[in-house]
């Protein structure tokens, strides 16, 4: 893949400054901040007061960005956090994925099914890997973070404390090209509320355990428990019957009661966005198998 010559990036930069988007040079034909690290940094410039990552360093202003651009053909990064944006990376299906393993467009329509929505038109790009990058609007007074597999399978997203490679830049394997070019949309309250971290289920801490429960046990239901109650879209079913076989092994050995297990863990489910009758079928299930493939007291 050819690289882009310096203009034609200089002027993609450009462009994505009009928007309000806040940019910052990459290496050429790379994905990595052309910027200096904190062990380099000659504490002048933009650094005089102490060093600033890209982050901090990414700007809209056209007279630093022609300066940026000026000294070689650098790709373009975007700061998302900055530009108010929140990104959705729907990455490719990899060679060591195991067959059958969905991209991230498949897991997303399968996402947007289970949810009963649909995501509108907004701005989107091709990445050189052959995946897409819908631009959404972060919602006001809201810092979200980055995120991997928390939506689903080759879904990533980017927002504070994260940037992306902006059209126009290119990497040995292919180019950064804009396939819609529509505004980006606001980010769906769906999806919004897909991405929010989820506060600690305390009703888990305050759980009475049973006197009889060793102290293993006892820590085991803490943080069986709470890893369920955390679990995002995409990983809580997973979650839920993991923990569910960890915890019955409990059960035979008397260490915990069965209906003190299930209680807990259909509330964590609940907490994790999980409907009820999906978390009792689920918990049974698992407990069934655990009981039935261990005996005594767990070591």
């Amino acid at each position: 893949m050819t690289q882009p010559a310096p203009s034609a990036l200089l002027c993609a930069a450009l462009q994505a400054a009009e928007r309000g988007w806040h940019v910052f040079p990459l290496r050429p034909r790379d994905k990595r901040p052309a910027l200096h690290g904190e062990t380099a940094c000659p504490r002048t410039g933009d650094c005089v007061a102490g060093h600033r990552k890209w982050e901090q360093r990414a700007t809209t202003d056209p007279d630093r960005i022609r300066s940026a651009w000026s000294t070689g053909a650098f790709n373009i990064g975007l700061a998302t956090g900055p530009s108010g944006l929140v990104v959705v990376d729907l990455d490719p299906v990899k060679a060591k994925d195991p067959k059958g393993t969905p991209d991230g467009v498949t897991s997303l329509q399968a996402l947007c099914e289970r949810a009963g929505h649909t995501v509108p038109p907004t701005y989107r790009t091709r990445t050189a890997s052959g995946g897409h990058h819908l631009y959404f609007t972060a919602p006001d007074g809201v810092r979200l973070g980055n995120s991997a597999g928390r939506l689903g399978k080759h879904i990533d997203t980017r927002a504070h404390g994260g940037y992306v490679v902006a059209a126009g830049s290119a990497l040995p394997s292919g180019a950064y090209e804009v396939v819609d070019p529509t505004e980006p949309a606001p980010l769906p309250e769906w999806l919004h509320a897909l991405l929010t971290p989820r506060q600690p289920f305390r009703g888990l801490t305050a759980a009475a355990v049973p006197v009889r429960a060793s102290r293993y046990a006892a820590a085991a239901l803490k943080a069986e428990t709470a890893a369920v109650a955390g679990a995002g879209e995409g990983v809580r079913n997973w979650t839920l019957v993991r923990a569910a076989r960890a915890l019955g092994r409990f059960i035979p050995s008397g260490d915990l009661a069965r209906h003190e297990v299930e209680q807990a863990l259909n509330s964590a489910g609940l907490a994790a966005g999980l409907r009820e009758n999906e978390c009792r079928k689920a918990v049974a299930s698992a407990l069934n198998w655990s009981v039935a493939n261990n005996s005594g007291r767990p070591t």
